[in-house]
């Protein structure tokens, strides 16, 4: 068992444990005008609703959302202060502070409009036969986005100290195949359409081109998803694991040129992939091999220009929040640029940001604590399970095996992310860094198949609200 606690949430304890005067149950956050029969959640949580109203960007708000808010503060006044220093090029400091400024500064990217995807889109558009989509598919999966499927390394499940070569089904701009299909979601479809028909002209595809590109990018779309599994399917983990011989999986799923997209995605060789949706794999190999080509090209391009509207105009960033923020998630307004420029280095280098902010919120004494806490519940956890008169000797050996294995993280690692190999360059687009950023992480990704499963990496940074388990490693992470 793995536990990973975010170093916000292990401050969020430490600091609980400091005010010993904080009552478990406040009784303000109570709307005791409302009988609880009558309506239970504005009788428990009427009063705290009534003093954190939603704010236009939210489209919900709770506890963790204050945290999240509180963060953000934080580490904006990180990168603010940074945003004048003349940093070493190359430093992490210059990475993360050149892609905050690069967010930040709307008159240049106003300026540049669609320029830095017009050499994208007229490729993708330009691509003339079935033979160059494979490299046309690999090279969006090495570095923008995943249409058709997508593919990964991760722990195989049946092996877990040893990393594999997964794949499975994507390619729908919505997410959920249940947008694409149920009848009451038939306006959200309108919307996505208008959406679909405002970034390709924006784009700079002509009024009447548009029009075909939004019918056959959804058309396309439409297509996967009818044989995609559904969220029920999903939770079947056994059924996932169908692991093929590379030989087999190329000749089952034969419309890809998989020589030419393993070379655009920066694949070596393997002798195994795990699929994890064969069904759903079979479709879109199906719709390779028989959809007109123009269709094809049209939803490739829908996209690569779908993935870069956050890094481009006002224009687009307008579009895609009318849709995915305004429509689909119900918020009213925009996030502030500074939360939106913030947030991509605060991704991009997550745990280079996040040792600056160990340094500052979080000091070692600290860590130790929680860590001396976490041992604790461990202990107390055992001595628990031995007095269980319910279990037999032989569970209780087993988990006691469990717990004894349990590797717990608490507020950051302690070995942090090399990035000395991601460029940064500030003399070109927003855009083209981003891609840059998402070559070199599917770069590192890659490089880890076949090799053993590094138990020590995070999968969350520690500046984040949150905690997770990992099953395959049995580890919990708290940040």
């Amino acid at each position: 068992m793995k536990r990973i606690f975010t170093l916000a949430s292990v401050i969020c304890m430490a600091a609980c444990q400091h005010n010993a005067k904080t009552p478990a149950i406040d009784p303000a956050n109570f709307d005791l005008s409302v009988a609880p029969n009558e309506d239970f959640y504005q009788y428990a949580t009427g009063g705290w609703q009534a003093r954190n109203p939603l704010k236009p960007e939210f489209s919900r708000y709770g506890s963790f959302d204050v945290l999240r808010e509180n963060n953000e503060i934080r580490i904006n006044e990180l990168f603010a202060q940074m945003a004048d220093m003349q940093a070493e090029p190359g430093s992490v400091e210059q990475k993360i502070s050149d892609l905050y400024k690069m967010g930040l500064d709307s008159v240049r990217l106003n300026a540049e409009g669609a320029a830095p995807i017009a050499e994208g889109v007229r490729a993708l558009l330009a691509v003339a036969d079935r033979g160059e989509l494979g490299r046309a598919i690999g090279g969006l999966h090495a570095s923008v986005c995943n249409p058709f499927f997508g593919v990964g390394v991760e722990a195989d499940l049946m092996n877990s100290d040893r990393n594999a070569l997964y794949i499975s089904q994507s390619g729908l701009l919505m997410g959920n195949r249940d947008y694409y299909l149920d009848e009451e979601n038939a306006s959200i479809r309108e919307a996505y359409k208008t959406y679909l028909g405002r970034i390709f002209a924006l784009a700079g595809l002509g009024e009447a081109e548009v029009a075909a590109a939004v019918e056959k990018t959804t058309a396309v779309e439409t297509k996967l998803a009818e044989k995609m599994w559904s969220n029920v399917e999903l939770r079947n983990i056994v059924a996932q694991y169908n692991p093929m011989s590379r030989a087999d999986f190329e000749r089952r799923y034969d419309a890809v040129d998989w020589a030419s997209y393993r070379e655009a995605l920066g694949l070596g060789d393997f002798d195994r992939i795990i699929v994890a949706t064969p069904s759903a794999l079979d479709n879109a190999n199906e719709l390779l091999r028989t959809l007109p080509l123009d269709e094809l090209r049209y939803y490739l391009a829908a996209h690569y220009i779908d993935a870069a509207t956050s890094y481009l105009s006002d224009d687009f960033q307008q579009a895609s929040f009318d849709l995915f923020g305004r429509t689909m998630a119900g918020q009213q307004e925009m996030r502030p640029r500074w939360k939106r420029a913030m947030a991509v280095p605060n991704g991009t280098l997550s745990e280079a940001v996040g040792e600056m902010y160990v340094a500052r919120y979080f000091p070692a004494k600290d860590k130790e604590r929680m860590l001396a806490l976490v041992a604790n519940l461990q202990t107390a956890l055992g001595e628990h399970i031995a007095a269980l008169d319910w279990m037999s000797d032989e569970t209780k050996a087993r988990a006691q095996e469990k717990l004894a294995s349990f590797t717990v993280k608490i507020g950051y690692p302690d070995t942090w992310k090399d990035y000395s190999s991601l460029r940064i360059d500030p003399s070109k687009s927003y855009w083209e860094n981003i891609v840059e950023a998402n070559r070199w992480y599917t770069a590192d990704n890659l490089s880890e198949l076949g090799k053993p499963v590094d138990k020590a990496e995070w999968h969350m940074s520690p500046q984040t609200v949150n905690a997770y388990y990992n099953p395959t490693t049995n580890e919990i992470c708290f940040p």
